[in-house]
């Protein structure tokens, strides 16, 4: 049995359930290994900001234990003072043998200074391409930027998704990493088998509404096709002038339908009657949705394709931006093409991504960090 730390600042309403708090991609998985490594009998820390849970709160076997608040301090000081001061003493009240992070921020050197001061060991996930080029464009302030490019230095293990991410980090940071196929809960056989009479006309979006995930060309594609239905999955920033001007528009396009924030656990309604998923991005990691997507059966069409991944195993069509219109259209037209993909988008994430065969990938790289054999 190990003792593993997972930080990761947004995740209490992942991990505690019912639709609150901001549940994205990281968060769903942080919790899911939190959940699974506890289960499996290691002693599992989960570190976020303080949502009002009390102190040591236990959830599903994970110990919560809370930094501040997200938005506690004075800006331009609780940089140090109460976030970072919070992190140190949140990781030295877990008292972990291995730390895990996943998100690109300042916290990725500092726990990476803290553990290898502290004689612990620090595996750090990356979840976007972006976060694998020294341009770091998402990261603004200077100390943060210095501080992310320490923590993938120093981290005892750097995991990537992608081997492209590999090939980045290693160009870009003289880092190597270890690729591994990031774990999706998904339905069994049986409700699978169920949902194929799926109609042929839905198209899935699921993102927050943010220019990176380039919605105004959903939208362009939806006034083309008055034929299809896209069902909009996205949780509404209201603060966002792009967010209200995106809203705006979807509210003028009837085949459009905006679903606003949609709980995890009321997704796979949303894809047992989807015909394909649609990615209109200009750039992401592994996109969480994919595998939840193939877990349906469900195809992808995407403007971007990790590794070549549906390309190479038929898992939908990876197409340009002035090509995704007819890509959707024809593919939902064509029932024996459609089903061929469905098939192999199903198979593919048996095979990869099936949260026992990942999670168990990630158990032995922690336990071969901390330098312990695997439990059987």
């Amino acid at each position: 049995m190990a003792r593993i730390c997972i930080v990761a600042h947004f995740a209490f309403g992942a991990l505690q359930g019912g639709g609150t708090g901001h549940v994205g991609g990281v968060e769903r998985q942080t919790t899911m290994l939190a959940r699974w490594l506890a289960k499996r009998g290691h002693e599992v820390s989960l570190l976020t900001w303080n949502d009002g849970q009390p102190e040591d709160t236990v959830i599903d076997g994970v110990r919560v234990i809370p930094m501040c608040g997200r938005s506690e301090g004075i800006p331009g000081l609780r940089f140090l003072t109460p976030r970072w001061t919070s992190l140190l003493k949140a990781v030295r009240k877990a008292d972990a043998d291995l730390y895990y992070f996943n998100a690109a921020e300042a916290a990725t050197g500092q726990l990476a200074m803290w553990c290898r001061r502290n004689g612990r060991k620090f595996v750090y996930s990356v979840a976007n391409d972006l976060e694998c080029t020294r341009s770091l464009p998402r990261i603004k302030a200077p100390q943060a930027r210095l501080l992310y490019v320490h923590g993938v230095r120093h981290a005892d293990v750097v995991i990537s998704q992608t081997d492209k991410q590999k090939r980045m980090l290693s160009l870009e940071f003289g880092r190597d990493s270890v690729v591994l196929p990031m774990p999706c809960a998904g339905p069994d056989d049986s409700e699978v088998t169920k949902a194929n009479g799926r109609g042929g006309n839905r198209v899935l979006w699921a993102a927050r509404l943010d220019p990176v995930k380039r919605f105004d060309v959903l939208l362009d594609v939806a006034r083309q096709n008055p034929q299809l239905i896209f069902d909009v999955a996205a949780p509404i920033v209201w603060s966002r002038a792009y967010t209200e001007s995106m809203l705006r528009d979807a509210a003028a396009i009837p085949n459009v339908v905006m679903h606003g924030r949609v709980a995890p656990e009321r997704m796979p309604d949303l894809y047992r009657h989807s015909t394909v998923l649609c990615c209109t991005s200009d750039s992401e990691g592994f996109p969480n949705t994919f595998l939840e997507a193939w877990s349906w059966g469900v195809p992808v069409v995407s403007t971007v394709d990790p590794d070549g991944i549906i390309e190479r195993n038929q898992l939908g069509l990876f197409v340009t931006k002035e090509k995704l219109s007819n890509a959707l259209k024809d593919l939902c037209g064509d029932t024996e093409r459609h089903r061929r993909l469905c098939r192999n988008a199903r198979d593919y994430y048996v095979r990869n991504h099936q949260v026992d065969t990942a999670m168990s990938r990630f158990e032995q790289l922690f336990l071969q960090t901390i330098g312990k054999r695997e439990r059987a």
